[in-house]
Protein backbone atom coordinates (compact mmCIF):
# COMPACT_ATOMS: atom_id res chain seq x y z
CA UNK A 1 0.00 0.00 0.00
CA UNK A 2 1.44 3.20 -0.62
CA UNK A 3 -1.66 5.67 -0.90
CA UNK A 4 -4.52 6.36 1.35
CA UNK A 5 -6.64 5.04 -1.95
CA UNK A 6 -5.53 1.57 -0.65
CA UNK A 7 -6.99 1.42 2.90
CA UNK A 8 -11.04 1.17 2.35
CA UNK A 9 -11.48 3.99 3.33
CA UNK A 10 -14.76 6.31 2.63
CA UNK A 11 -15.20 8.76 -0.16
CA UNK A 12 -15.79 11.69 2.43
CA UNK A 13 -12.89 10.96 4.46
CA UNK A 14 -10.11 10.40 1.29
CA UNK A 15 -11.46 13.70 0.31
CA UNK A 16 -10.61 15.34 3.44
CA UNK A 17 -7.28 13.99 3.70
CA UNK A 18 -6.21 15.12 0.02
CA UNK A 19 -7.82 18.52 0.67
CA UNK A 20 -5.38 18.50 3.40
CA UNK A 21 -1.92 17.85 1.22
CA UNK A 22 -1.55 14.30 2.72
CA UNK A 23 -1.23 11.56 -0.57
CA UNK A 24 1.79 9.39 1.44
CA UNK A 25 0.64 7.58 4.62
CA UNK A 26 3.34 7.92 7.24
CA UNK A 27 4.56 4.18 7.99
CA UNK A 28 2.70 3.72 11.36
CA UNK A 29 -0.53 4.49 9.59
CA UNK A 30 0.58 1.96 6.79
CA UNK A 31 1.06 -0.37 9.62
CA UNK A 32 -1.86 0.69 12.01
CA UNK A 33 -4.72 1.74 9.57
CA UNK A 34 -5.29 -1.94 8.00
CA UNK A 35 -5.91 -3.75 10.78
CA UNK A 36 -7.95 -1.49 12.56
CA UNK A 37 -10.26 -0.97 9.67
CA UNK A 38 -11.25 -4.83 10.46
CA UNK A 39 -11.53 -4.34 13.71
CA UNK A 40 -8.32 -5.14 15.75
CA UNK A 41 -7.60 -4.01 19.23
CA UNK A 42 -3.62 -2.50 18.68
CA UNK A 43 -0.38 -1.86 20.94
CA UNK A 44 1.24 1.08 19.22
CA UNK A 45 4.59 2.53 20.23
CA UNK A 46 5.09 5.65 18.14
CA UNK A 47 6.14 9.29 19.22
CA UNK A 48 3.97 12.12 18.27
CA UNK A 49 5.29 13.86 15.11
CA UNK A 50 4.69 10.74 13.41
CA UNK A 51 1.03 10.71 12.21
CA UNK A 52 -0.57 8.23 15.00
CA UNK A 53 -3.32 10.48 15.34
CA UNK A 54 -4.63 9.87 12.03
CA UNK A 55 -3.82 6.86 12.45
CA UNK A 56 -6.46 5.95 14.71
CA UNK A 57 -8.94 8.63 13.60
CA UNK A 58 -9.26 7.62 10.20
CA UNK A 59 -10.27 4.07 10.72
CA UNK A 60 -12.79 5.15 13.66
CA UNK A 61 -14.55 7.59 11.41
CA UNK A 62 -14.56 4.80 8.85
CA UNK A 63 -16.94 3.28 11.08
CA UNK A 64 -19.04 5.26 11.75
CA UNK A 65 -19.30 5.90 8.29
CA UNK A 66 -20.50 2.74 8.29
CA UNK A 67 -23.09 2.19 10.90
CA UNK A 68 -24.43 5.78 11.91
CA UNK A 69 -26.48 6.03 14.36
CA UNK A 70 -27.00 8.70 17.31
CA UNK A 71 -25.21 8.12 20.11
CA UNK A 72 -28.21 8.79 22.36
CA UNK A 73 -28.62 11.29 25.74
CA UNK A 74 -25.15 11.24 28.19
CA UNK A 75 -23.39 8.86 25.45
CA UNK A 76 -20.73 8.62 23.69
CA UNK A 77 -19.37 5.95 20.54
CA UNK A 78 -15.74 6.65 20.80
CA UNK A 79 -13.67 7.41 24.15
CA UNK A 80 -10.32 8.90 23.80
CA UNK A 81 -8.29 9.09 26.70
CA UNK A 82 -5.12 12.08 26.56
CA UNK A 83 -3.00 13.26 29.15
CA UNK A 84 -3.05 17.13 28.43
CA UNK A 85 -5.53 19.53 27.29
CA UNK A 86 -3.29 20.75 24.61
CA UNK A 87 -3.20 16.47 23.50
CA UNK A 88 -6.57 16.61 23.85
CA UNK A 89 -7.76 19.55 21.44
CA UNK A 90 -5.55 18.53 19.06
CA UNK A 91 -7.15 14.65 18.49
CA UNK A 92 -10.70 16.65 18.65
CA UNK A 93 -9.51 19.23 15.76
CA UNK A 94 -8.48 15.97 13.85
CA UNK A 95 -11.68 14.19 14.22
CA UNK A 96 -13.94 17.54 13.42
CA UNK A 97 -11.10 17.72 10.04
CA UNK A 98 -11.63 14.51 8.71
CA UNK A 99 -15.19 13.70 9.50
CA UNK A 100 -16.74 17.35 8.47
CA UNK A 101 -18.76 15.74 5.53
CA UNK A 102 -20.19 12.82 7.56
CA UNK A 103 -21.58 15.29 10.07
CA UNK A 104 -19.52 13.68 12.87
CA UNK A 105 -20.19 15.21 16.08
CA UNK A 106 -16.89 16.07 18.90
CA UNK A 107 -16.53 17.04 21.98
CA UNK A 108 -13.23 17.88 24.05
CA UNK A 109 -13.61 17.57 27.86
CA UNK A 110 -10.63 18.99 30.19
CA UNK A 111 -9.97 20.92 33.62
CA UNK A 112 -9.77 24.78 33.53
CA UNK A 113 -12.49 25.91 31.83
CA UNK A 114 -16.11 26.42 33.37
CA UNK A 115 -18.19 22.92 32.87
CA UNK A 116 -21.41 24.35 31.78
CA UNK A 117 -20.82 24.16 27.72
CA UNK A 118 -19.15 20.64 28.64
CA UNK A 119 -22.23 19.29 30.45
CA UNK A 120 -24.51 20.13 27.42
CA UNK A 121 -22.56 18.73 25.23
CA UNK A 122 -22.49 15.31 27.01
CA UNK A 123 -26.70 15.55 27.80
CA UNK A 124 -27.37 15.60 24.38
CA UNK A 125 -24.77 12.98 22.96
CA UNK A 126 -21.92 13.27 21.35
CA UNK A 127 -19.99 10.51 18.61
CA UNK A 128 -16.43 11.26 19.36
CA UNK A 129 -15.84 12.29 23.09
CA UNK A 130 -12.36 13.24 23.78
CA UNK A 131 -10.90 14.03 27.18
CA UNK A 132 -8.76 13.92 29.57
CA UNK A 133 -8.87 11.89 32.69
CA UNK A 134 -9.43 14.07 35.93
CA UNK A 135 -11.99 15.81 34.51
CA UNK A 136 -14.07 12.83 32.47
CA UNK A 137 -13.94 11.43 36.19
CA UNK A 138 -15.71 14.62 37.66
CA UNK A 139 -18.40 14.26 34.81
CA UNK A 140 -18.61 10.49 35.79
CA UNK A 141 -19.29 11.34 39.47
CA UNK A 142 -22.46 14.16 38.68
CA UNK A 143 -23.60 11.10 36.24
CA UNK A 144 -23.22 13.51 33.14
CA UNK A 145 -21.64 10.80 30.83
CA UNK A 146 -22.62 7.35 30.15
CA UNK A 147 -20.03 5.26 28.92
CA UNK A 148 -21.91 2.00 28.58
CA UNK A 149 -22.66 2.62 24.42
CA UNK A 150 -18.44 3.12 23.87
CA UNK A 151 -17.83 1.01 20.87
CA UNK A 152 -14.16 2.56 20.02
CA UNK A 153 -11.81 3.21 23.14
CA UNK A 154 -8.68 5.10 22.49
CA UNK A 155 -5.48 5.24 25.31
CA UNK A 156 -3.31 7.87 23.67
CA UNK A 157 0.59 8.86 25.28
CA UNK A 158 0.01 5.97 28.00
CA UNK A 159 3.61 7.00 29.22
CA UNK A 160 2.74 10.26 30.29
CA UNK A 161 -0.63 9.25 31.59
CA UNK A 162 1.55 7.02 34.17
CA UNK A 163 4.15 10.20 34.73
CA UNK A 164 0.91 12.12 35.52
CA UNK A 165 -0.50 9.93 38.45
CA UNK A 166 -3.71 9.21 35.97
CA UNK A 167 -3.22 5.14 36.21
CA UNK A 168 -6.15 5.28 38.82
CA UNK A 169 -8.68 7.59 37.12
CA UNK A 170 -8.16 5.33 33.89
CA UNK A 171 -9.10 2.41 35.75
CA UNK A 172 -12.18 4.03 36.76
CA UNK A 173 -12.92 5.02 33.47
CA UNK A 174 -12.32 1.45 31.94
CA UNK A 175 -14.34 -0.41 34.35
CA UNK A 176 -17.78 1.89 33.40
CA UNK A 177 -16.43 0.42 29.63
CA UNK A 178 -18.85 -2.19 27.66
CA UNK A 179 -17.08 -5.37 27.40
CA UNK A 180 -17.25 -5.14 23.40
CA UNK A 181 -15.21 -2.46 22.81
CA UNK A 182 -12.10 -1.81 19.86
CA UNK A 183 -9.30 -1.20 22.04
CA UNK A 184 -5.93 1.15 20.74
CA UNK A 185 -3.10 1.90 23.07
CA UNK A 186 -0.72 3.91 22.11
CA UNK A 187 2.66 4.58 23.81
CA UNK A 188 5.95 6.49 23.36
CA UNK A 189 7.70 4.08 25.99
CA UNK A 190 7.00 0.63 27.12
CA UNK A 191 8.34 0.25 30.84
CA UNK A 192 6.68 -2.38 32.98
CA UNK A 193 3.87 -0.28 34.20
CA UNK A 194 2.47 0.22 31.14
CA UNK A 195 2.96 -3.30 29.46
CA UNK A 196 0.94 -4.01 32.32
CA UNK A 197 -2.07 -1.84 31.76
CA UNK A 198 -2.03 -2.68 28.23
CA UNK A 199 -2.20 -6.44 29.33
CA UNK A 200 -4.86 -5.81 30.93
CA UNK A 201 -6.62 -3.46 28.16
CA UNK A 202 -6.34 -5.31 25.18
CA UNK A 203 -7.50 -8.33 23.83
CA UNK A 204 -4.75 -10.26 20.80
CA UNK A 205 -3.88 -6.66 19.68
CA UNK A 206 -1.96 -6.12 16.64
CA UNK A 207 1.42 -4.49 17.90
CA UNK A 208 3.04 -2.06 15.78
CA UNK A 209 6.46 0.21 16.25
CA UNK A 210 7.35 2.87 14.40
CA UNK A 211 10.65 3.89 16.30
CA UNK A 212 12.77 1.95 18.63
CA UNK A 213 11.86 2.25 22.43
CA UNK A 214 13.46 5.57 23.43
CA UNK A 215 15.17 6.72 20.86
CA UNK A 216 15.53 10.62 19.10
CA UNK A 217 14.47 11.80 16.09
CA UNK A 218 17.25 11.55 13.65
CA UNK A 219 16.88 14.87 12.07
CA UNK A 220 17.66 16.47 15.64
CA UNK A 221 21.10 17.55 15.73
CA UNK A 222 21.60 17.87 19.56
CA UNK A 223 24.14 20.26 21.47
CA UNK A 224 25.54 20.54 24.74
CA UNK A 225 26.66 23.61 26.15
CA UNK A 226 28.26 23.37 29.77
CA UNK A 227 27.72 26.21 32.08
CA UNK A 228 27.68 27.20 35.83
CA UNK A 229 23.46 27.22 36.81
CA UNK A 230 23.90 30.25 38.16
CA UNK A 231 24.47 32.26 34.81
CA UNK A 232 21.92 29.57 32.36
CA UNK A 233 19.70 33.07 32.18
CA UNK A 234 22.84 35.58 31.08
CA UNK A 235 23.91 32.85 28.22
CA UNK A 236 20.23 32.02 27.38
CA UNK A 237 19.28 35.19 26.79
CA UNK A 238 23.26 35.80 24.80
CA UNK A 239 21.65 32.66 22.57
CA UNK A 240 19.11 34.84 21.23
CA UNK A 241 21.40 37.48 19.71
CA UNK A 242 21.57 34.49 16.60
CA UNK A 243 19.08 34.94 14.32
CA UNK A 244 18.72 31.10 13.55
CA UNK A 245 16.77 31.08 16.81
CA UNK A 246 13.56 32.01 15.27
CA UNK A 247 11.20 30.33 17.02
CA UNK A 248 12.32 28.52 20.00
CA UNK A 249 10.71 26.23 22.74
CA UNK A 250 12.59 26.24 26.02
CA UNK A 251 12.13 23.79 28.64
CA UNK A 252 12.47 24.19 32.40
CA UNK A 253 11.76 21.93 35.35
CA UNK A 254 9.19 23.81 37.38
CA UNK A 255 6.58 26.44 36.66
CA UNK A 256 7.93 29.09 38.80
CA UNK A 257 11.50 28.70 36.95
CA UNK A 258 9.30 29.03 33.39
CA UNK A 259 7.87 32.25 34.74
CA UNK A 260 11.43 33.53 35.74
CA UNK A 261 13.02 32.82 32.41
CA UNK A 262 10.31 34.08 30.33
CA UNK A 263 10.77 37.22 32.50
CA UNK A 264 14.56 37.53 32.17
CA UNK A 265 14.09 37.05 28.55
CA UNK A 266 11.37 39.70 27.71
CA UNK A 267 14.01 42.08 30.17
CA UNK A 268 16.36 41.43 27.65
CA UNK A 269 14.29 42.23 24.61
CA UNK A 270 12.71 38.24 23.36
CA UNK A 271 8.88 38.26 23.23
CA UNK A 272 8.04 34.96 24.70
CA UNK A 273 5.22 33.40 26.72
CA UNK A 274 5.49 30.70 29.49
CA UNK A 275 2.90 28.07 29.41
CA UNK A 276 2.37 25.69 32.57
CA UNK A 277 0.20 23.84 34.76
CA UNK A 278 -1.03 26.73 36.91
CA UNK A 279 -1.98 28.75 33.49
CA UNK A 280 -5.45 28.76 32.73
CA UNK A 281 -6.90 27.21 29.59
CA UNK A 282 -7.37 30.68 27.81
CA UNK A 283 -4.06 31.92 28.93
CA UNK A 284 -1.99 28.58 27.66
CA UNK A 285 -4.25 28.63 23.88
CA UNK A 286 -3.21 32.79 23.88
CA UNK A 287 0.21 31.62 24.40
CA UNK A 288 0.39 28.99 21.84
CA UNK A 289 -1.56 30.94 19.34
CA UNK A 290 0.91 34.01 19.60
CA UNK A 291 3.70 31.49 19.22
CA UNK A 292 2.28 29.53 16.14
CA UNK A 293 1.63 32.87 14.38
CA UNK A 294 4.96 33.85 15.02
CA UNK A 295 4.40 36.86 17.38
CA UNK A 296 6.13 34.96 19.83
CA UNK A 297 10.06 33.77 19.26
CA UNK A 298 10.16 31.85 22.44
CA UNK A 299 7.84 29.58 24.50
CA UNK A 300 8.94 28.92 27.69
CA UNK A 301 7.75 25.55 28.99
CA UNK A 302 7.44 22.84 31.30
CA UNK A 303 6.77 19.22 30.45
CA UNK A 304 3.42 19.69 30.09
CA UNK A 305 3.96 20.78 26.26
CA UNK A 306 6.94 18.24 25.63
CA UNK A 307 4.18 15.60 24.15
CA UNK A 308 1.09 17.03 21.82
CA UNK A 309 1.77 20.02 21.09
CA UNK A 310 1.66 20.27 17.39
CA UNK A 311 3.94 23.37 15.86
CA UNK A 312 5.58 23.56 12.62
CA UNK A 313 8.64 25.21 11.96
CA UNK A 314 9.89 25.01 15.77
CA UNK A 315 13.90 25.50 14.81
CA UNK A 316 15.13 24.76 18.43
CA UNK A 317 14.38 23.51 21.68
CA UNK A 318 16.48 24.68 24.62
CA UNK A 319 16.90 22.37 27.62
CA UNK A 320 17.13 25.39 30.59
CA UNK A 321 16.91 22.33 32.76
CA UNK A 322 17.08 18.88 32.20
CA UNK A 323 14.26 16.92 33.17
CA UNK A 324 14.54 14.28 35.74
CA UNK A 325 12.57 11.81 33.77
CA UNK A 326 15.66 10.56 30.71
CA UNK A 327 12.39 9.64 28.63
CA UNK A 328 10.84 13.49 28.68
CA UNK A 329 14.15 14.11 27.35
CA UNK A 330 12.85 12.54 23.81
CA UNK A 331 10.12 13.98 24.13
CA UNK A 332 11.01 17.39 24.73
CA UNK A 333 13.56 17.70 21.72
CA UNK A 334 10.79 15.89 19.43
CA UNK A 335 9.08 19.27 19.71
CA UNK A 336 11.61 20.11 16.53
CA UNK A 337 12.39 18.46 13.20
CA UNK A 338 8.81 17.54 12.89
CA UNK A 339 7.28 17.28 9.36
CA UNK A 340 10.50 15.86 7.57
CA UNK A 341 12.01 19.03 8.79
CA UNK A 342 15.59 19.57 10.29
CA UNK A 343 15.88 21.41 14.06
CA UNK A 344 18.39 21.68 16.96
CA UNK A 345 18.56 20.69 20.29
CA UNK A 346 20.74 22.70 23.17
CA UNK A 347 20.82 21.54 26.60
CA UNK A 348 22.49 23.96 29.10
CA UNK A 349 23.85 21.48 31.46
CA UNK A 350 25.21 22.44 35.34
CA UNK A 351 27.71 20.53 37.13
CA UNK A 352 24.96 19.37 39.11
CA UNK A 353 22.90 18.12 35.99
CA UNK A 354 25.61 15.62 35.08
CA UNK A 355 24.35 12.54 36.35
CA UNK A 356 20.60 13.54 34.29
CA UNK A 357 22.43 13.67 31.16
CA UNK A 358 23.95 10.54 31.78
CA UNK A 359 20.75 8.85 32.32
CA UNK A 360 19.89 10.35 29.38
CA UNK A 361 22.21 9.00 27.12
CA UNK A 362 21.83 5.76 28.63
CA UNK A 363 18.16 5.55 27.89
CA UNK A 364 18.78 6.98 24.49
CA UNK A 365 21.78 5.21 23.74
CA UNK A 366 23.69 7.58 22.42
CA UNK A 367 26.73 10.17 23.70
CA UNK A 368 25.11 13.85 23.24
CA UNK A 369 28.14 16.17 21.92
CA UNK A 370 29.27 19.18 23.45
CA UNK A 371 28.77 22.27 20.47
CA UNK A 372 31.46 22.23 17.79
CA UNK A 373 33.34 25.80 18.03
CA UNK A 374 33.94 25.52 14.29
CA UNK A 375 30.18 24.86 13.27
CA UNK A 376 28.72 26.89 16.07
CA UNK A 377 30.08 29.93 16.24
CA UNK A 378 27.83 31.59 17.93
CA UNK A 379 27.62 29.51 20.81
CA UNK A 380 30.94 29.65 21.32
CA UNK A 381 30.70 33.74 21.33
CA UNK A 382 28.11 33.13 23.71
CA UNK A 383 30.21 31.09 26.23
CA UNK A 384 32.99 33.58 25.61
CA UNK A 385 30.77 36.56 26.49
CA UNK A 386 30.05 35.11 29.91
CA UNK A 387 33.70 33.86 30.45
CA UNK A 388 34.88 36.91 29.45
CA UNK A 389 32.96 39.69 31.42
CA UNK A 390 32.28 37.56 34.57
CA UNK A 391 28.59 37.72 34.53
CA UNK A 392 27.22 36.99 37.44
CA UNK A 393 23.76 35.72 38.07
CA UNK A 394 20.52 37.33 39.60
CA UNK A 395 21.35 37.37 43.31
CA UNK A 396 24.90 35.68 42.86
CA UNK A 397 27.16 36.36 45.62
CA UNK A 398 30.76 37.23 44.33
CA UNK A 399 32.58 36.58 47.61
CA UNK A 400 35.83 37.57 47.45
CA UNK A 401 37.38 39.62 44.52
CA UNK A 402 33.52 40.99 43.74
CA UNK A 403 33.70 41.50 39.37
CA UNK A 404 36.06 42.87 37.09
CA UNK A 405 36.26 46.05 36.31
CA UNK A 406 36.99 47.58 32.78
CA UNK A 407 39.97 46.18 32.19
CA UNK A 408 38.85 42.73 33.05
CA UNK A 409 40.54 42.77 36.12
CA UNK A 410 39.32 41.43 39.50
CA UNK A 411 39.54 44.32 41.90
CA UNK A 412 40.60 42.94 45.78
CA UNK A 413 37.81 43.33 47.98
CA UNK A 414 34.43 41.69 48.91
CA UNK A 415 32.20 41.78 46.16
CA UNK A 416 28.54 42.77 46.78
CA UNK A 417 25.39 40.75 45.95
CA UNK A 418 24.01 41.85 42.83
CA UNK A 419 20.35 41.57 41.09
CA UNK A 420 20.77 40.68 37.42
CA UNK A 421 23.20 40.44 35.16
CA UNK A 422 26.96 42.42 35.03
CA UNK A 423 28.82 44.60 33.68
CA UNK A 424 32.70 45.64 32.71
CA UNK A 425 32.14 47.73 35.78
CA UNK A 426 31.15 45.23 38.43
CA UNK A 427 27.33 44.52 39.82
CA UNK A 428 24.29 46.32 38.62
CA UNK A 429 21.49 47.13 40.52
CA UNK A 430 18.84 44.68 41.67
CA UNK A 431 16.99 43.28 39.15
CA UNK A 432 18.40 44.78 36.05
CA UNK A 433 20.07 44.19 32.60
CA UNK A 434 23.44 44.40 32.89
CA UNK A 435 24.88 47.84 32.06
CA UNK A 436 28.02 49.16 30.88
CA UNK A 437 31.08 50.99 32.66
CA UNK A 438 29.05 53.63 32.32
CA UNK A 439 26.30 52.33 34.21
CA UNK A 440 24.03 52.89 30.64
CA UNK A 441 21.89 50.38 30.16
CA UNK A 442 22.32 48.32 26.66
CA UNK A 443 19.25 48.16 23.94
CA UNK A 444 17.53 45.17 23.82
CA UNK A 445 18.96 42.06 21.90
CA UNK A 446 18.61 42.08 18.28
CA UNK A 447 19.46 39.67 15.70
CA UNK A 448 23.34 39.95 14.13
CA UNK A 449 24.03 42.77 16.47
CA UNK A 450 25.64 40.04 19.87
CA UNK A 451 29.89 41.37 20.06
CA UNK A 452 31.01 40.48 23.21
CA UNK A 453 34.98 40.71 22.31
CA UNK A 454 34.68 44.83 22.07
CA UNK A 455 38.07 46.40 24.05
CA UNK A 456 38.67 43.83 26.56
CA UNK A 457 34.83 43.70 27.81
CA UNK A 458 34.09 47.10 28.17
CA UNK A 459 33.82 50.13 25.88
CA UNK A 460 34.88 52.91 28.15
CA UNK A 461 37.90 53.02 30.55
CA UNK A 462 37.73 52.15 34.22
CA UNK A 463 35.92 53.97 36.91
CA UNK A 464 38.18 55.35 39.28
CA UNK A 465 37.35 54.21 42.25
CA UNK A 466 34.78 56.51 44.76
CA UNK A 467 34.98 55.51 48.27
CA UNK A 468 32.29 57.41 49.20
CA UNK A 469 28.94 54.89 50.41
CA UNK A 470 26.61 56.96 49.61
CA UNK A 471 26.70 58.76 46.36
CA UNK A 472 26.47 56.32 43.31
CA UNK A 473 30.13 55.44 41.51
CA UNK A 474 30.44 56.36 37.74
CA UNK A 475 31.39 52.77 36.61
CA UNK A 476 27.54 51.10 37.53
CA UNK A 477 29.12 49.28 39.96
CA UNK A 478 26.82 47.13 41.96
CA UNK A 479 25.03 47.64 45.41
CA UNK A 480 26.21 45.79 48.01
CA UNK A 481 24.32 43.90 50.10
CA UNK A 482 23.60 46.25 52.88
CA UNK A 483 22.21 48.68 50.45
CA UNK A 484 25.30 50.57 50.01
CA UNK A 485 27.02 50.97 46.57
CA UNK A 486 30.47 49.11 45.52
CA UNK A 487 32.76 50.91 42.66
CA UNK A 488 34.39 48.45 40.78
CA UNK A 489 33.09 45.43 41.93
CA UNK A 490 35.07 45.50 44.67
CA UNK A 491 33.40 46.33 48.58
CA UNK A 492 35.33 48.69 51.38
Amino acid sequence: MTTFDDFGLSAPILKAVKAHGYTTPTPIQLQAIPPLMTGRDLLGVAQTGTGKTAAFALPILNALAANKKPAGPKRCRVLVLAPTRELASQIAESFKTYGAAQGVSVLTVFGGVKYGAQIKGLLGGVDVLVATPGRLIDHMQERHVDLSAVEHFVLDEADQMLDLGFFQPIRKVVARLPAKRQNLFFSATMPKEIKSLAADLLTNPVEVSVTPESTTVDRVDQRILFVETARKRVLLAELYAEAALSRTIVFTRTKRGADRVAKHLEMCGVKCASIHGDKSQAQREKALAAFKSGQLRALVATDIAARGIDVSDVTHVINFELPNVPESYVHRIGRTARAGANGQAISLVGDDERNLLRDIQKVTRQTIPSFDRRNDAYLAQAQAAIAHLNIPAPGEDHGTGGGRNARGEKPAGRGGRNGGGANAGGGHGRGQPHRDANGSRPAPIKPGGFDPMKADGAANAAPKPNRNRNRRPAGGGGYGQGGGQRSGGAAR
